[in-house]
């Protein structure tokens, strides 16, 4: 028996999966406590269901995900529309050394990726999956490029990449609080700041104006935001055809939002309405990632798994490595480069949700840490993509 859902049955359901997967991380400790995102939780609840009805000859499902190329367009678009050079600024020397790592650490990631696929007998561009895609990209470049490189003939790469992006989230998870307490108590750290007031003003005044949004203001985003969607868009096909590299279009509409941003910020700081923004991005990145999760064929990464978690588990090798070793050293060996070690972990091998947990769990216990939360969510909510984006098209280009 065959069942295809179209288009709104599928958002939907998307949409029922997202509230589902945020319910029993409620009820479910341990998938709070390593800060397992709603959308996978959804999303992989189904794609199990799904197999199990497939291979038990009960039913074939097949869903009409259309949409979620939209959903995530306008969400890299948010992204972009939160780079703010103001803030940057703001970040100094310490954001120059942590992002320079970020860009060392994906084009590690790749070079980690596509060797030990070769090793083991599997594509390349299935290297490049479980590389920087994955780990520093977390879900959402998972399913961005895996689209793209399933376009050049490698069908399993979506879920591959899906499914590295979990297991790379949860192990981001799982060894950035112990690493980041090692560091603490091999160097007996101690918090440089304990003043904390000015980080509870600012936390007080954005919770006051989230209750201040107009439909008028709100429909001044979406304007913005579609106009970044539609030059970005044709920004890409531009790019591609005159260079004949592939350029996902969502990062077109992204960098070209980080122009939009900067020029309405030198005109009026109050054009962009950044909890409107946030409020769109957090929806849409719900539904998209959710749309890709719930539609994973894990019956066609199930030869693979063996090699992929072969890849992910030395990839965190080394990211604990390079974290102890290097970039703490270079961060100034103190407690506020150790909590930005935790940070590193959470989104290089995650998302950054995932960083601002490990942070949160060690600051809770050991002392507040201001530069860590400036830096560490600066560079992963958009930094990061400005080496990451390039390093993994370039090498998507070179073995496609």
């Amino acid at each position: 028996m065959n069942l295809e859902l179209n288009q709104v049955t599928t958002v939907f359901l998307a949409v029922a999966l997202l509230m589902i997967g945020g319910l029993l991380i409620k009820k479910i400790n341990l998938l709070k406590r390593f800060c397992i995102p709603a959308p996978v939780i959804g999303g992989l609840l189904f794609a199990i269901l799904v197999t199990i009805f497939k291979q038990t000859g009960l039913i074939n499902i097949t869903l009409d995900t259309s949409l979620q190329s939209l959903f995530m367009l306008v969400f890299f678009t948010t992204v972009g529309l939160g780079a703010s050079f103001k803030l940057v600024k703001l970040g100094g020397k310490l954001l120059i050394i942590y992002w320079l790592a970020c860009g060392v650490l994906a084009l590690c990631q790749n070079l980690i990726g596509i060797s030990l696929a070769k090793v083991l007998g599997l594509e390349p561009l299935l290297g490049i999956m479980v590389g920087a895609v994955s780990m520093e990209g977390g879900h959402g470049a998972a399913t961005a490029f895996g689209g793209t490189i399933e376009g050049l003939g490698v069908n399993s790469a979506l879920s591959v990449g899906l499914a590295a992006a979990t297991f790379g989230l949860i192990a981001g998870g799982l060894v950035g609080g112990p690493t980041v307490k090692y560091l603490i108590s091999k160097y007996k750290l101690q918090p440089t700041e304990v003043d904390v007031m000015d980080e509870v003003a600012a936390t007080s005044e954005t919770e006051k104006n989230s209750f201040g949004i107009s439909s008028q203001k709100f429909m001044t985003q979406i304007l913005i935001i579609t106009f970044c969607m539609a030059s970005g868009s044709y920004l890409g096909e531009l790019f591609s055809n005159a260079t004949g590299f592939v350029l996902p279009s969502y990062v077109g509409a992204m960098f070209v939002a980080v122009i939009v941003r900067n020029i309405l910020d030198s005109i009026n700081k109050e054009t962009v309405d950044m909890t409107s923004i946030n409020l769109i991005g957090d929806v849409t990145l719900g539904i998209f990632l959710s749309m890709a999760l719930m539609s994973i064929k894990l019956w066609e990464v199930a030869g693979l798994a063996l090699p992929m978690l072969v890849i992910v588990l030395v990839q965190v090798i080394f990211i604990v490595l390079l974290g102890i070793f290097v970039l703490f050293k270079l961060l100034g060996k103190n407690y506020d480069s150790a909590v930005m070690v935790g940070g590193f972990l959470g989104h290089g091998l995650g998302a950054t949700p995932n960083a601002m947990a490990n942070m949160s769990a060690i600051t809770d216990q050991f002392g507040p840490s201001r530069k860590a939360f400036l830096v560490v969510p600066i560079v992963g909510a958009f930094l990061i993509d400005v080496f990451a984006m390039p390093i993994i098209i370039t090498s998507i280009n070179l073995f496609k």
